[in-house]
């Protein structure tokens, strides 16, 4: 029996050996939707619907809000791969499991993912309901996904960060966002925290005073793995509440995730806007 990461490996490889045998093309963009986000897919021209279940070796969500479902299909002229769902560190998985789906589709040669989440608004300027893109990110989730044994044909050993987001997908969506006629769309720095539980007001109090915008409990591991297999990468957080430390409200999941349904809307045409530019 081989060691942890060589079983990793194996199952990563093995996994996208599996898939390649269930669609006839390579997807060019990775899709990645959060909590309440799953709408996208709606608009998908499908070809191939697999559960995580059905998949060798994928974790399988716990949450609720995430349909876990890997689909193949056509979306603003693209061939595309959309993760309907994710996994999270607060399930208790490691951030090596929790981007395993995106090390196995890396593996099929996509360009570009685009990832979505819903957030908490920490810098008061933003509104329920905006969509924030992403400009960099805090990851204070105590763990990292490269943690470990190397593996040269997937990435660098030291991978650069310096531009996690790419700046050119970023102009792109606000181009595309201004030509939609969608006011509520800006940039800042997402933070990732480990959850579940969400923060008390000094948490948010310090969380902003670190320069974060807004905060989530996904998306940073992903982005990881996403740039070390060479991924261009545009982050959009769906902005479901705000909260102000001073005069602190209760935070309630299904509130967020109600939110996040009726934002959903604009960020599936903002989505398949910047898809049918071209994502590189």
């Amino acid at each position: 029996m081989g060691s942890d990461f060589e079983n990793h490996v194996a199952a990563v490889e093995e996994a996208a050996a599996f898939l390649c045998g269930q669609v006839d093309f390579a997807p060019e963009v990775v899709l990645a939707l959060g909590t309440g986000l799953g709408g996208v897919a709606d608009r998908l021209e499908l070809v191939r619907r697999l559960p995580f279940a059905a998949i060798p070796h994928f974790p399988v969500s716990t949450v609720a809000s995430h349909a876990g479902n890997l689909l193949f299909g056509r979306l603003g002229g693209r061939r595309v791969a959309v993760l309907q769902g994710r996994l999270h560190y607060y399930e208790g998985y490691s951030t090596r499991q929790v981007t395993l789906p995106v090390r196995v589709l890396s593996r099929l040669g996509p360009k570009v993912m685009i990832i979505a989440n819903a957030a908490g608004g920490l810098n008061p300027a933003l509104t329920p309901g905006s969509l924030m893109l992403l400009a960099d990110h805090l990851n204070f989730i105590p763990d990292n996904p490269l943690r470990g044994p190397d593996q040269p044909a997937w990435g660098p050993r030291f991978p650069d960060l310096s531009a996690p987001y790419d700046a050119g997908l970023r102009e792109k969506a606000i181009l595309c966002a201004t030509e939609l006629g969608l006011a509520n769309v800006t940039t800042g720095v997402y933070v990732a925290i480990p959850g579940p539980s969400l923060e008390t007001p000094a948490e948010t109090r310090y969380l902003r005073r670190c320069g974060a915008d807004a905060v989530g409990m996904s998306t940073v591991p992903e982005v990881i793995v996403a740039r070390h297999a060479g991924m261009q990468v545009l982050g959009i957080s769906v902005i479901a509440n705000v909260n102000d430390p001073d005069n602190f409200a209760p935070i309630l999941l299904d509130d967020i995730i109600a939110q996040a349904k009726r934002a959903a809307v604009d960020l599936e045409r903002l989505v398949v806007a910047v898809l049918e530019e071209g994502e590189g």
